[in-house]
């Protein structure tokens, strides 16, 4: 009885064993069934690894050591050079009865501006004449006693009091009479309206006055600013951790931001004793010489500050460098028929058709001689 009941036993574990192993389990791993698979890792394709079939078609150039000064590139703007600026000014006060210049003119020294109606004309002149009548009657007087002290008909204390009340006459009539010149009125011929004429030649940079409604009172006010925009100055931001690079004497190249291929030379002037509290940078002033004025007040410069330190940099082709999303690249070789499109900053350049690379690349590194050509045969 006991051996039929272990062989039944047996029978019963063998069966749920052979079953089991069909349905493509294991005995040994209870875990594996159901088990997701295996993940698969991709690797994302590197854009700027490039393969072509015959790299022999582009051909290689070794970048050369160039010794360069150390620079500093910064941002400024255009302002007027204040020791050429000079305001317009008025003494006479009144309305405006005509304009002849406006904002941005270019006006020659000399020129009138605009025509005032001033009461103050009306009343130097009458002062003018009354000191002219005063003079004409002191000469009078002086004159009848000269010829009575002549003829002992007066003392001398009369004759002295009648030659000073003439000399002061004298100077009532130059007084009255250089207050009309500086006011711009024509003794001989007065008028009600002033003429405001231009001090200098220049262009005019700032306008307080206007013909609305034709009225405008300038007494204490300077109508206008003229400037002298041949020679102007360069402002620039420069960073606290910077100002150990720039000094009062160096030279600075000017590239204007609406003229790139121009190139103007200026001097450091002046660095600024007072640093910004907000963004802790120092105004540096540079002086430049503004031939055809194109440079405009206002426009936005970059400036490079040229320092006495020496510097090794990598000089290649200008034609190896390529221009792409205001960004500079350079393709290096990698490996049999691979390039990788690499990042530089591209500097100044330098003769024979060739370019400085302040970083990115180093000398003795091979880079592709034409960039432009191997990037149009890569798209294709």
């Amino acid at each position: 009885m006991t051996i039929r009941r272990h062989s039944f036993l047996f029978a019963q574990c063998a069966a749920v064993t052979a079953l089991f192993l069909g349905c493509g389990g294991r005995a040994d791993d209870p875990g594996s069934a159901g088990a997701p698979p295996a993940p698969k890792v991709q690797k994302e394709q590197d854009v700027s690894l490039l393969q072509v079939e015959h790299p022999d078609q582009f051909p290689l150039v070794k970048a050369t050591e160039y010794q360069a000064t150390s620079s500093l590139v910064v941002t400024g703007t255009v302002t007027p050079d204040v020791s050429r600026t000079v305001p317009v000014i008025s003494l006479a006060s009144g309305r405006v009865v005509e304009i002849r210049a406006r904002l941005g003119d270019k006006v020659e020294k000399g020129q009138v501006l605009l025509r005032v109606q001033s009461p103050d004309i009306a009343s130097a002149f009458s002062d003018y004449r009354k000191a002219v009548a005063d003079e004409l009657l002191a000469q009078k007087q002086f004159e009848r006693a000269q010829i009575l002290y002549d003829k002992g008909a007066i003392s001398l204390n009369d004759f002295q009091v009648a030659q000073d009340a003439f000399d002061k006459a004298k100077v009532d009539v130059e007084t009255t009479s250089e207050r009309l010149h500086v006011l711009g009125v024509d003794k001989d011929h007065p008028g009600a309206v002033v003429d405001i004429k231009a001090p200098v030649s220049g262009i005019i940079t700032d306008q307080q006055v206007t013909n609305a409604s034709g009225v405008q009172a300038l007494a204490g006010s300077n109508p206008f600013t003229i400037s002298d925009l041949s020679n102007v100055w360069i402002l620039c931001d420069v960073y606290e951790n910077d100002l150990s690079s720039v000094h009062i004497g160096e030279t600075a190249d000017i590239r204007l931001n609406a003229y790139p291929d121009k190139v103007y030379q200026g001097t450091i002037s002046n660095i600024g004793p007072i640093l910004d509290p907000t963004i802790r940078t120092a105004k540096v002033r540079v002086q430049v010489q503004n031939p055809g004025l194109l440079m405009r007040v206002g426009m936005f410069v970059t400036a490079t500050f040229h320092g006495q330190r020496k510097v090794p940099v990598a000089a290649i082709p200008a034609s190896a460098i390529l221009h792409l999303h205001d960004r500079d690249w350079v393709y290096v070789p990698v490996g049999s028929n691979k390039f990788r499109r690499v990042e530089v900053h591209a500097g100044i350049n330098l003769p024979d058709k060739m370019q400085e690379v302040l970083s990115g690349i180093t000398p003795g590194q091979e880079v592709v001689s034409n960039a432009l050509v191997f990037q149009n045969t890569v798209e294709q």
